[in-house]
């Protein structure tokens, strides 16, 4: 079987995270500029990884189905070794009220499964449990798959920085998401871990999630 495990990324990851930003984004930031996010207080650097192998799944609180989207944990049977990979990848800056998405990537192989919900609802409940205000973000114009996702999770878009990106000299959108700390902001949290739940659960993907990131 094959599990997807949601976590803030490690230092033993730095080299798998550099190599899936080539991949992603064609090196947006070296592994300098990981090691830099990773050891700052106002980053949240998450990413989802692949694992698997000959394993047995212990401390299994739920079903399969829609509660399957839960902490659970692998162990190795015998001598036969997980393998990891990664396949996603978020990340944050908070910003005094500001939750800045900096990063969202998912592995080309990986797409369109629901990775990158699964990667956005982390980030905005890590943004949620800061006591962050709102959460804004930059897009490229012409990509429609990565905008209509933000426009589910409830951005809007409130600008655009021209030429923003250097590569193409293509224009991002500024979206923008209020109402992070609002009392029915909770639910909406609950109701999109339902929802991601559901779409792994129909895909057959296990997603193992951190206690933090549970719905």
């Amino acid at each position: 079987m094959t599990f997807l495990q949601l976590q803030p990324l490690t230092a033993e990851q730095l080299l798998a995270v550099v190599e899936l930003d080539q991949l992603c984004f064609g090196q947006l930031w070296t592994l300098d500029g990981y090691k830099r996010e990773l050891e700052s207080p106002n980053s949240d650097l998450l990413v989802i990884e692949e694992v698997s192998g000959k394993e047995r799944v212990i401390s299994q609180s739920t079903q399969y189905g829609r509660e399957n989207f839960a902490p659970t944990a692998l162990s190795t049977e015998g001598d036969s070794p997980l393998e990891r990979s990664l396949v996603g990848i978020g990340c944050l800056w908070a910003i005094l009220e500001e939750a800045h998405i900096t990063i969202l990537g998912v592995h080309p192989n990986y797409r369109g499964q629901g990775l990158g919900q699964a990667l956005l609802y982390a980030l905005l409940k890590k943004a949620w449990k800061r006591r962050l205000e709102w959460a804004t973000l930059e897009v490229r114009a012409s990509n429609r798959p990565a905008q209509s996702l933000y426009e589910k999770f409830g951005f809007q878009e409130v600008g655009r920085r021209r030429r923003y990106y250097k590569d193409t000299g293509e224009d991002a959108l500024i979206l923008w998401r209020s109402g992070l700390q609002t009392p029915e902001f909770q639910q909406t949290l609950s109701d999109w871990h339902s929802t991601i739940s559901d779409r792994f659960g129909y895909s057959g993907w296990q997603l193992l999630e951190a206690d933090e990131f549970k719905g």
